[in-house]
């Protein structure tokens, strides 16, 4: 009987008895259309009503605990459709480990401090017209306070609606006060070991921001840069047959050409010297010149300056470039660099790009630094002056050590690009060093906040050392404890181990100073005309305690940090630093006042314990950018003043992109915002789409992605659906043992069995689109296509006495319970309102349920092998009378009784026994051994099974609408088959008022 089959209808009745009202037809009140942008709600309030979560809390109590530690979101705006996929997988990951037996907790968190939100309340100044310069610091930072407070309480109902549990009510935020304690607290740790320091290096400047930013913060966008080859004349050390040589550089950033001190090079390069042999006479490089260039590159450059013809004239040691000093290409046009410029020896420097030879300067560039300290002795022993200068300020304008381009700006303060490219190369012209320009469009830094360009730029910050070996992590360095940590922690997927140690492997010393107005600052004293950091345990103690009471105003509010100092140490032997903390440092700090704060938060893990072996877990859940970000800044922070990281398991998803794969952006208007999906197709939509997806890549969603979820979404539900309205007919304890029961029923229970093992597996192991795969195959394939097509017969009109019958309602009950709670994590309201409507309660809740233990005795991997090769030869039979039905030679597959052929003995056994008519939906079927005849329908996957479609013979029941010829046998009920007369006698003596 197929689903859509309606036996004893009144108009097939005939003109006596209606038997519709004696089957037992499914029966629920649980609706076909879901309707969840309505029902969700009502469920959430319902959650809140009984205090899910704390139930949760203190029904768990006692077990392993699980703790996803909240990466905390900006509070600066609507929650967008990454924020949906980020935490929907947490909140699927947490119920998960809940239903796996855990104490599974989870506390959202916020980060409430730095350019984020002090971004928008100057956008909010700038509309107007007001100086944020001229409010007093308290004001305005009163202001970012009361910003993201709304934007917390925006975020936490948006995430709330996407069925999100966990404590709400008490969430973690950066800006709360002990919070601010503790960050501060944990900074004064790496000073009071010395792995903070106060140092000049060229780090990623905003001028557009006034602030130095972490890689974390910088994303690349394409950018035209001005190009130039630039020649340096010989100054001390050349050969003779060099004396008229020049070396060439090239670089993207004419505007550092002030700063340069030195000319890198590499032993591992092949260089020549060249002579030019024809140019026209206009040209910047001239006929006669000579350079050193390495020799792969040679004729790149020299057609970039237009050069005719040139030979190799001769061959060039590393063991004498190492001797070279060169005079600035200035020199001689402009007053102030008159300097030698060494050569150095760089690993950085390669043959696949340029000239072979590398425009090095310290104040802007990390590997043009790098090279200039590691030869610092070397510099100094030949007399060379090794001081950074500071060319650049922080409007993006040359200082006076950019001699002849003072107040030329390298980016004005809306980060467009200034007069400081056009000046230097008007300069280097009339120099005579310029041999050739042009413009590169590439890829390049820019702030992820104000979409602008960056620069490098000399600037003194503080940093952690990340190569310096320290007492308190045993002598080791912060790098290599961070390595240790990265090695025992699991990663999901393993790639992210390689991501991680790359990051670390690669991060220079950690800049942790910003110079704005928002945030924890950095909370230390200088003795004053030095770089001595002052370490003492009892000042540190009293500004922990000012801010736990006051929060980190209480620095700002106190001039010299008198209140701090005294009484045991005079305030006018010190500066107190006025620069804010990095934020990646104040949520890479959480750990340290939420996994750490049994007072405050007592359901976390200890992170120590998990370190030391207990059964508690911490996992950190992010995008991939955090390796760079969250991740790291954790990791570096907890190995810094704890010696491990903070976590145990790491797992990373990827972006959310359109359907074409391309970035969401208003501008294209492929924006697919959470809020909408959630307004026309509910939430567990969204969650469906999350878990379904392979998380560890960029995900794609659009209109007809989430279409084909709420497909297969209805398809579960309908499931679901039918489930309910057969149990309406379920008596409970009317069971039978499990040797009593059919067959069928057998093999129904050992995939439930063996689908145990693999969710239990899957959801230990965070495969989230693993569980989905399974359950929709399982209930889409195994019941509803299957068992339920199947069982619809005998539930609907067997006796109620029948064997199979209950059996039936026996394994779909298991099923059920099942199934429901192992759908509880992805589709949450669903699974919720399923349940109340099977167990209804005043306080219930499939979320308190943990996976059911299932019987051994239902495993029979023996049986499940003999019903595939059964359901083998159904798909035959299938496909034969859909041919039929579709030239409209039989309606149903009950008209039909189909002669089966099988040549494969395997399968004929495995139809030995098996009422293959029932299996087959048929009122009747002949099962012979042979191939059958040459125009008997076969599938080609499928061999060894022909079906030659036949009609029934009989009449149809009025009640089942079987075929049989054995219909009206029975006297009292004439117009019915035997089985169908048996029940409805017992329905009439259940019912006699009825009969």
């Amino acid at each position: 009987m197929t689903e859509s089959a309606n036996p004893a209808a009144p108009d097939d009745a005939g003109p006596g008895r209606d038997y519709s009202k004696t089957l037992f037809l499914p029966k629920t009140e649980f609706p076909m259309r879901a309707g969840l942008p309505t029902r969700e709600p009502l469920l959430l309030e319902r959650w809140i009503r009984n205090d899910l979560y704390g139930r949760i809390r203190r029904e768990s109590a006692g077990r392993p605990r699980f703790v996803l530690h909240d990466g905390p979101p900006y509070a600066n705006g609507n929650i967008h459709i990454g924020h949906a996929l980020n935490k929907i997988l947490k909140d699927v990951i947490v119920r998960s480990q809940g239903a796996l037996g855990h104490d599974a907790d989870y506390v959202p968190g916020w980060d409430c401090h730095g350019l984020p939100i002090e971004w928008k309340i100057e956008e909010q100044y700038r509309a107007k017209g007001k100086n944020k310069d001229e409010v007093p610091i308290l004001e305005f930072r009163q202001e970012c306070r009361a910003f993201a407070a709304q934007w917390l309480d925006v975020q936490r109902d948006e995430f709330k609606r996407l069925g999100v549990t966990g404590d709400w009510a008490h969430p973690y935020s950066t800006m709360a006060y002990p919070a601010e304690a503790r960050i501060a607290s944990e900074l004064m740790k790496f000073a009071v070991t010395g792995q903070l320091y106060r140092g000049s290096k060229p780090v990623m400047w905003s001028v557009v921001e006034k602030t130095a930013l972490a890689e974390a913060e910088i994303e690349y966008e394409e950018h035209v840069s001005d190009t130039i080859f630039v020649a340096f004349r010989m100054r001390d050390g050349a050969p003779a047959e060099w004396a008229n040589a020049r070396i060439v550089i090239w670089t993207t950033t004419p505007w550092t050409i002030p700063g340069n001190r030195a000319v890198a090079y590499s032993k591992r390069v092949a260089y020549g010297l060249y002579r030019i042999t024809a140019a026209a006479e206009d040209n910047w490089a001239k006929t006669g010149e000579t350079f050193l260039l390495a020799d792969a590159l040679a004729e790149t450059v020299f057609k970039a300056a237009r050069v005719e013809a040139f030979e190799r004239v001769g061959d060039v040691s590393p063991e004498v470039l190492a001797e070279l000093t060169l005079s600035h290409p200035l020199n001689g046009s402009v007053a102030g660099y008159e300097f030698a410029v060494p050569l150095l020896d760089g690993d950085h420097v390669t043959d696949e790009a340029g000239t072979g030879f590398v425009h090095t300067a310290p104040s802007h560039g990390r590997e043009d630094f790098e090279v200039w300290m590691a030869n610092g002795r070397r510099l100094t022993q030949s007399g060379i002056e090794t001081r950074i200068p500071y060319t650049v300020d922080a409007d993006g304008m040359y200082t006076e050590e950019a001699p002849g381009f003072t107040g030329k700006r390298v980016l004005n303060h809306k980060g467009e690009k200034g007069d400081a490219n056009k000046a230097l190369i008007a300069a280097l012209t009339e120099a005579g060093s310029l041999i050739a320009r042009g413009v590169l469009r590439h890829q390049y830094p820019h702030s992820w906040r104000s979409k602008k360009p960056v620069i490098f730029r000399n600037t003194p910050q503080w940093f952690i050392a990340m190569d310096k070996p320290v007492d308190a992590l045993g002598n080791r360095t912060l790098r290599e404890v961070a390595f240790e940590a990265i090695e025992v922690t699991q990663w999901v997927p393993p790639q992210g181990k390689n991501r991680i140690n790359g990051m670390v492997g690669n991060k220079p010393d950690w800049v942790v100073s910003r110079q704005r107005a928002w945030g924890v600052p950095i909370t230390v004293f200088v003795k004053k005309g030095t770089s001595e950091v002052l370490r003492d345990e009892r000042v540190n103690t009293r500004i922990a305690e000012a801010f736990t009471a006051e929060g980190a105003d209480a620095w700002f509010s106190d001039a010299d940090g008198a209140r701090f100092l005294a009484p045991d140490h005079d305030p006018a032997d010190y500066d107190k630093v006025t620069d804010v903390l990095d934020v990646w440092f104040d949520s890479g700090s959480t750990h340290a006042f939420v996994l750490d704060d049994p007072q405050a938060f007592p359901g976390l893990a200890d992170i120590k314990r998990v370190r030391e072996g207990g059964r508690d877990r911490v996992m950190y859940l992010e995008g991939s950018d955090q390796h760079r970000g969250w991740f790291q800044s954790s990791l570096l922070e907890s190995c810094g003043t704890r010696g491990f990281a903070p976590y145990d398991v790491v797992l990373t998803h990827g972006f959310v992109l359109d359907p074409k794969g391309e970035k969401m952006s208003k501008s294209k208007g492929n924006v697919v915002a959470p809020q909408s999906v959630i307004k026309e197709s509910g939430a567990d939509i969204l969650r469906l789409w999350v878990a379904a997806s392979d998380y560890s890549d960029d995900l794609r969603i659009g209109p007809e992605i989430v279409k084909t979820f709420a497909e297969t979404y209805r398809k579960l539900r309908n499931s679901l659906r039918w489930m309910l309205g057969s149990l309406a007919h379920h008596v409970p304890g009317d069971d039978l043992s499990f040797k009593d029961m059919p067959e069928l029923e057998r093999f129904i229970l050992h995939r439930l069995a063996q689908l145990d093992g693999e969710i239990r597996e899957a959801y230990t192991g965070f495969d989230t689109k693993r569980i989905v795969a399974l359950l929709n195959g399982f209930m889409t394939g195994d019941l509803s296509a299957f068992y339920f097509d199947v069982r619809k017969d005998a539930l609907y009109c067997d006796p109620i006495s029948s064997t199979v019958r209950r059996a039936s309602l026996q394994v779909i009950d298991e099923a059920f319970r099942r199934v429901v709670i192992w759908l509880a994590p992805v589709l949450a309201f669903t699974a919720e309102e399923a349940w109340l409507e099977r167990y209804p309660s005043e306080d219930g809740s499939v979320h308190l349920q943990t996976l059911p233990e299932t019987p051994v005795e239902w495993r029979d991997d023996a049986l499940a092998v003999r019903w595939q090769k059964i359901r083998r030869v159904r798909r035959v039979v299938t496909g034969a009378l859909e041919i039929e039905r579709a030239a409209k030679r039989i309606g149903a597959s009950l008209e039909a009784a189909p002669q089966v052929f099988v040549s494969d003995p395997e399968l004929l056994t495995a139809l030995d026994g098996v009422d293959f008519a029932e299996v087959c939906i048929t009122s009747g079927i002949r099962v012979s051994a042979g191939e059958g005849p040459a125009d008997a329908f076969r599938l080609d996957e499928i061999k060894g099974v022909a079906v030659v479609p036949q009609t029934a013979e009989g009449r149809k029941c009025a009640r089942s609408w079987r075929v049989s010829p054995d219909v009206g046998s029975d006297p009292d009920y004439p117009d019915v088959t035997p089985r169908d007369a048996k029940a409805l006698r017992e329905w009439d003596a259940a019912h006699p008022s009825e009969a």
